[in-house]
């Protein structure tokens, strides 16, 4: 007859067997049986002073990790009145909708701007970048043409479009209509460069041009005239852009132009 043993080793085994068998079982009852719908954003900017991360869409399931106001979040769908997310550190879980701003993409004389730079970032690229035109729409078009004018004029390749980029330039662009202001500094999304980091753009080095003007040409015009636009907007370390042009009541329109280098 073979005498069983409960040793340490054991107990620890038996314990962490256990605690796996939990986790699982957690999972499959947060994420394998809810009904999941899609979102037509993927971003959204916490509102709660101090948000948990669940490990399933209830108040009920552990918490997995916090996030804190303004930061943002990826989501990646909705589970009932939650969404499933993944926050800075690769933690993914839910959220309560209640406490997430969902942050959806934008499509859409006198003459002011100014320009910011930024030297050092991430080594890798965005990911998403493309070398077409096809997503700007006419205004946006013409001043990317006029930029890249400029840089033909002086020995330079033209910059190429990156989708995400584009994606949050203009989402900036709206964010100064919406709120009144004229700023590189948000009071949404922080600066340019915090911004990019938040919406998921890496780069070697980054700059940022905006302008109020109520032509295109204008637009560009005063920024070549101003030796810190000017200097963005021919940096050969610069090869990808985002330029965003929204309709503006102060100005007639409003300009962003974000620079990566990759």
């Amino acid at each position: 007859m073979k005498i069983f043993k409960f040793t340490k080793k054991k107990a620890i085994i038996l314990s962490t067997i256990a605690i796996s068998f939990i986790l699982i079982f957690v999972c499959t009852t947060s994420f394998g049986m809810q009904h999941y719908y899609k979102l037509d954003f993927s971003t959204g900017l916490v509102t709660a002073d101090r948000l948990n991360v669940r490990s399933g869409p209830g108040t009920g399931y552990p918490v997995v990790a916090t996030v804190n106001r303004n930061q943002y979040i990826r989501i990646f769908a909705g589970v009932g009145n939650w969404y499933i997310v993944q926050v800075e550190g690769d933690f993914v879980g839910a959220v309560s909708q209640k406490y997430v701003k969902p942050i959806y993409p934008n499509s859409s004389g006198t003459s002011s701007g100014t320009s910011t730079n930024k030297g050092t970032g991430n080594n890798s690229g965005s990911g998403t970048s493309q070398s077409n035109t096809s997503s700007l729409t006419a205004d946006e078009l013409e001043t990317f043409n006029l930029i890249n004018q400029q840089r033909a004029n002086n020995g330079l390749a033209a910059l190429k479009v990156d989708g995400e980029l584009q994606r949050v330039a203009r989402i900036k662009a709206q964010d100064m209509v919406n709120n009144n202001y004229f700023d590189h500094n948000s009071p949404t999304y922080g600066t340019p460069f915090n911004m990019m980091k938040n919406f998921g753009i890496t780069y070697k080095t980054a700059g940022e041009n905006i302008a109020g003007n109520s032509s295109n040409s204008g637009a560009v015009t005063a920024w070549m005239n101003s030796p810190g636009h000017r200097a963005n907007i021919l940096n050969s370390s610069y090869n990808y852009t985002g330029l965003a042009v929204v309709s503006s009541p102060r100005y007639g329109k409003v300009y962003v132009q974000m620079f990566i280098g990759k």
